[in-house]
């Protein structure tokens, strides 16, 4: 892969997140995880290029996103869509999804990418908030909350941008 400067990206994003979907990933080769999103975005905050994912409670890669200052988002350009429905549905806690996948790990910048994407974020945490039912205006939001379990959001500087 070869570095790239973000802005260089000729796809849309919105398209890359909502349509191809992407796998956040966070940890190292001591210990990682990745799961499938297919909410967030990609635009400039605080003078910084920025991106912000949402993360509910249960999923276990929460727990890499927050001990760790780094994580990556790999895109795979519409491809491997079994692959990123597997990451989504399965948890890494009770499958290994490298071997379901054949996804390969790369550890790099702190954090672990897959060798298969066309496009990689390497990300460093800025903050984060919880969502709320309160912070509502449209209150028809909250039946994507069925059980209440109201993502964190994360914004991160995208500090490393790679593309195939």
């Amino acid at each position: 892969m070869k570095e790239i400067n973000v802005r260089e990206i000729k796809e849309n994003a919105v398209k890359m997140i909502s349509d191809d979907w992407m796998l956040v990933t966070a940890g190292d080769d001591s210990g990682f995880n990745t799961m499938t999103a297919s909410w967030g975005g990609i635009g400039e905050l605080w003078a910084k290029d920025v991106v912000f994912v949402f993360i509910r409670p249960q999923r276990y890669t929460l727990e890499f996103i927050e001990k760790n200052d780094v994580f990556s988002l790999s895109f795979f350009g519409g491809d491997y869509k079994k692959e990123l429905t597997f990451c989504g549905r399965n948890s890494g806690r009770d499958v290994d999804k490298m071997k379901e996948t054949n996804f390969t790990p790369v550890f790099s910048d702190g954090t672990t990418y897959f060798e298969e994407a066309e496009t990689v974020l390497i990300c460093k945490k800025l903050a984060v908030t919880e969502i709320t039912p309160d912070s509502f205006i449209d209150k028809d939001i909250d039946k994507n909350y069925a059980n209440k379990d109201y993502h964190k959001v994360f914004i991160a500087e995208i500090v490393k941008t790679l593309k195939k």
